[in-house]
């Protein structure tokens, strides 16, 4: 049965003129307040040593544009290494995050046991602590193992995150019960049930949790700054630090090392920018 639509009324679907311009307006202002400063970083780090860089207006089309600044960065500091060494961390913890919060999410979602209301409420306690309130006990625990001053080190504590786990609960919990207790009684294996069940049905969700982790380690700065005493193993937010103290007066190079560190984060979410939004849609709309 058709819905007449009364006379005077507008229709969701096709707005006034006057509403399409206040969206693109609210959509423009959003994009200068989350994209502005890295343009603002971008002209800043083209600008040749001769353009006032604090003149007034600001000028964002550099007059005489240059990559000499880039040069100075990769003369001063080893990008290469220091890239290296943050893309290993990255790596790992993509993997473990996925792979022990899968995992994880299977067991307090599937299986039965007891207490497990309680490790439900201390994964959701500990994500009202900030960072820094458990810096010391993780350095600690870290040089107790044998791992201070390793890209291990850097890597361990954040093998397996809290969000992580509890993004995965959500994609476990919109699985079937009965599919899995069909399995059970197919004779299916735990691991089985963790191959072809689980996995295909949170895959999409594990693409959020495998971006975000990536974006974590490869943006993290205090923790490898602790941890990490030998220079030659800086991760590459950590080895930047350098530009700020030497190049302060120039800040053409430090905005060049800003861009250098954000343009492999930029890089990987313009990449899976499809498969990242139809993971949280399918968290979203299951959970």
């Amino acid at each position: 049965m058709k819905t007449k639509v009364k006379r005077g009324s507008r229709s969701f679907n096709k707005p006034t003129a006057l509403n399409m311009i206040l969206r693109y307006v609210l959509l423009v202002l959003m994009m200068l307040v989350s994209a502005g400063p890295f343009l603002l970083q971008l002209s800043l780090s083209l600008k040749s040593k001769y353009e006032d860089v604090y003149a007034f207006p600001p000028r964002f089309i550099p007059q005489q544009p240059t990559l000499d600044n880039f040069a100075e960065v990769a003369r001063n500091i080893p990008v290469v290494s220091y890239t290296w060494h943050s893309l290993l961390v990255s790596v790992a913890m993509v993997v473990s995050n996925v792979v022990l919060a899968t995992i994880a999410a299977y067991a307090l979602v599937v299986l039965r046991f007891r207490l497990r209301g309680v490790i439900i409420a201390l994964i959701l306690s500990t994500l009202m602590l900030p960072g820094e309130v458990t810096l010391t006990s993780q350095y600690l625990t870290v040089k107790s193992l044998g791992f201070a001053n390793s890209l291990v080190g850097v890597f361990l504590p954040t093998a397996i995150t809290a969000i992580n786990v509890l993004l995965m609960v959500t994609a476990v919990r919109s699985i079937p019960p009965a599919v899995l207790d069909a399995a059970t009684i197919d004779g299916a294996s735990t691991f089985q049930q963790l191959c072809y069940i689980v996995w295909p049905n949170v895959r999409g969700m594990a693409m959020v949790v495998a971006l975000m982790s990536f974006i974590q380690a490869w943006d993290d700065f205090l923790w490898p700054l602790v941890v990490l005493s030998d220079p030659e193993k800086y991760t590459l937010t950590v080895g930047m630090q350098y530009l700020n103290s030497s190049f302060g007066t120039n800040p053409r190079v430090v905005a060049a090392g800003t861009v250098i560190a954000l343009i492999p984060v930029i890089i990987l979410f313009a990449a899976s920018q499809k498969v990242f939004f139809r993971g949280v849609q399918e968290g979203g709309v299951k959970g």
